[in-house]
């Protein structure tokens, strides 16, 4: 993937708008920055825009340039947003102008429920993965005590030939 994201910023270099940068969060001194953003498995990709959370949202996408790019185009830089109006289309337009009029409180409490409904998705994403990862290791575990037990009576009975060759001890 490295290759690919350093093409990327390659690609937005000159860019007034858009910064593509890189934050190696194994290295001591980094560590405070990528846990304040929340950043806890490597590779992990974030971007910030005027309409992200303050923390930036993960992108899920592709890992090659192209859809690297692809992403980029559509999603960094100007865009649609209460800031950018005039870029959104006639629905989102709508849609922001509905919910600025209902105020600062209604919108931070809009955004803490679309947010936590994502949270507690994924919360429950890892849930299921942790389950599953302890299945199958257990899984695992019964199989190869199964296989050691029956390995050595295998052995013995593939040996066994009834093709003219040593029929009997």
């Amino acid at each position: 993937m490295k290759p690919a994201w350093d093409q990327l910023g390659d690609e937005f270099a000159g860019s007034e708008t858009v910064l593509i940068g890189d934050v190696d969060c194994t290295v001591d001194a980094n560590k405070a920055l990528c846990s304040k953003y929340g950043v806890r498995g490597y590779p992990t990709i974030k971007y910030f825009t005027d309409s992200t959370a303050a923390d930036g949202d993960k992108y899920e996408g592709g890992r090659d340039f192209a859809a690297l790019k692809a992403f980029a185009d559509e999603n960094l830089g100007p865009s649609c947003s209460y800031a950018n109006i005039e870029l959104c289309d006639d629905a989102d337009t709508a849609y922001l102008n509905e919910w600025h009029g209902k105020g600062k409180e209604a919108v931070d409490a809009e955004v803490s429920t679309r947010s936590k409904a994502v949270d507690d998705s994924m919360k429950g994403v890892d849930e299921l993965l942790k389950s599953l990862k302890k299945q199958f290791e257990d899984a695992q575990k019964a199989h190869e005590a199964l296989s050691s037990e029956h390995s050595r009576p295998l052995k013995l009975l593939r040996s066994i030939s009834f093709d003219g060759g040593n029929d009997e001890l």
